[in-house]
């Protein structure tokens, strides 16, 4: 299991605020600094995600749990609203993933939001049997 990333960004304060609205859909708050950096913390209390201060290279790929088909829809939504470029419209991802959002954060990174197959199965539901 990943404790957390850091993603190197030319501008964290841009980030801090790009990322803020962009994760808010899916459950993560921006609420520690530490230096230039800023903490991102999950639905789970876990600080998983930082933007710090860097030399940012080539382009990195960052996927999040969107977790249900709305809350993808409004990530994509709101990273554009905060300045991202649509890289790829919430829908069905054909031999890939139920269902999945993409945009270009400002320093050129690629962001996901996916949901699974599994996410989209009401819980506890077991196959009825046929005779």
């Amino acid at each position: 299991m990943i404790e957390h990333v850091s993603l190197r960004c030319t501008d964290p304060r841009k980030s801090r605020k790009f990322y803020e609205r962009a994760l808010q859909p899916l459950g993560y708050v921006c609420d520690m600094k530490s230096g230039g950096s800023f903490g991102f913390k999950d639905s789970t209390g876990r600080h998983d995600f930082w933007v710090t201060p860097g030399t940012v290279g080539t382009p990195t790929h960052l996927a999040f749990h969107g977790v249900s088909k709305r809350s993808t829809d409004a990530f994509h939504s709101e990273a554009l609203k905060a300045g991202g470029r649509d890289n790829g419209k919430p829908g069905p991802r054909e031999d890939y993933a139920a269902y999945a959002a993409f945009v270009i954060d400002p320093d050129g990174n690629n962001v996901e939001a996916v949901v699974w197959d599994e996410d989209l199965k009401p819980p506890g539901r077991k196959p009825k049997k046929t005779s």
